[in-house]
């Protein structure tokens, strides 16, 4: 599988911040992909939302390799 098609597959998937994500901030995520979970440096895809610990969230961009854009899945 190359960047591209990862890339395609990652955006929409589900995850849930593990660090909080926010302007001036690299939060975390993890994110259940490729048969397992794995953690994301994450940056909130919205510059000024912030999403706390624990919250859900959507993959909106992904970076290769372990860079995403999330956004809360449920409204904040």
């Amino acid at each position: 599988m190359d960047d591209a098609s990862m890339e395609t597959s990652m955006v929409g998937l589900p995850g849930r911040v593990t660090g909080t994500v926010g302007p001036g901030l690299v939060g975390e995520v993890i994110v259940r992909i490729r048969g397992g979970a794995e953690h994301f440096l994450a940056h909130p895809a919205s510059p000024k939302e912030r999403i706390e610990i624990g919250t859900v969230v959507t993959v909106m961009e992904h970076l290769p390799p372990r860079t995403v854009y999330v956004t809360a899945a449920y409204g904040g």
